[in-house]
């Protein structure tokens, strides 16, 4: 893992986003981290998914560049574990264009693909737009939306347009859990941890609770979904 080292000229700001680029080419890591940097980006670089990793637990990102072809553990690979735990976005690099690899990256949710060779310009204006759209995310990020139905996170309250759905305190527990992690898995055996929520088949009882109010048909659930093997997901407009 290196941290890039600064030019001689002015600091960037606290505030300015910071990149990780993990890359197994040195000279592209160093090339794309000089010119980032260039453009107001705080960069760190990695050299694989291992060193990725250790950047990740010192430091937090605000986008991640990550190769999907490097020897040992590839960027797909990475991005399947980053995309499980984490909300940090990320973009690709590939050098090859296969509608299937790219499938496979949207899939896994990954924000974005661009394919070496390309214009750094493209590069910065593709990152710049992922960064725009997590702003617009975060946002509204103290609510989450289910068609009809708003969660408002902080005061734990639901609604269904101007109407409040009453919600027992352990279904408030749950969506707020939910909402915070939205589009993420979250495992049952967490649910069962958490002492305000029970048995794990306690947890199936409260989770079909639950979608009777936030689902219009729970049986077919389009919001809280079954995660086969890993547990529930919660998606949002």
């Amino acid at each position: 893992m290196n941290v890039l080292a600064k030019p001689q000229r002015e600091a960037l700001p606290d505030d300015a986003p910071h990149l990780l680029i993990v890359d197994d080419d040195h000279k592209i890591r160093d090339l794309l981290a000089r010119y980032l940097y260039e453009q107001g980006f705080r960069v760190t670089t990695a050299e694989d998914a291992s060193s990725a990793r250790a950047a990740m637990r010192g430091l937090s990102f605000d986008i991640i560049l990550l190769d999907v072809m490097m020897p040992g553990e590839s960027g797909l690979d990475l991005a399947r574990e980053l995309k499980s735990t984490t909300r940090v976005p990320i973009c690709m690099l590939t050098a090859r264009a296969e509608a299937e690899q790219r499938i496979e990256g949207l899939e896994i949710g990954v924000d974005d693909y661009i394919s070496k060779p390309f214009e750094p310009r493209e590069l910065l204006l593709r990152l710049r737009n992922i960064l725009r759209r997590g702003q617009d995310i975060q946002g509204s990020a103290d609510e989450a939306r289910m068609g009809p139905y708003t969660f408002y996170i902080a005061r734990g309250e639901l609604k269904r347009d101007e109407e409040t759905i009453k919600l027992t305190e352990r279904e408030r527990d749950l969506l707020r859990l939910f909402a915070q992690r939205r589009g993420m898995p979250v495992q049952r055996h967490e649910l069962a941890n958490d002492e305000n929520t029970g048995s794990e088949r306690a947890i199936d009882v409260q989770i079909n609770r639950l979608r009777r109010k936030i689902e219009s048909d729970p049986s077919n659930p389009v919001y809280l979904q079954t995660v086969r093997g890993k547990g529930y997901i919660l998606y949002t407009d």
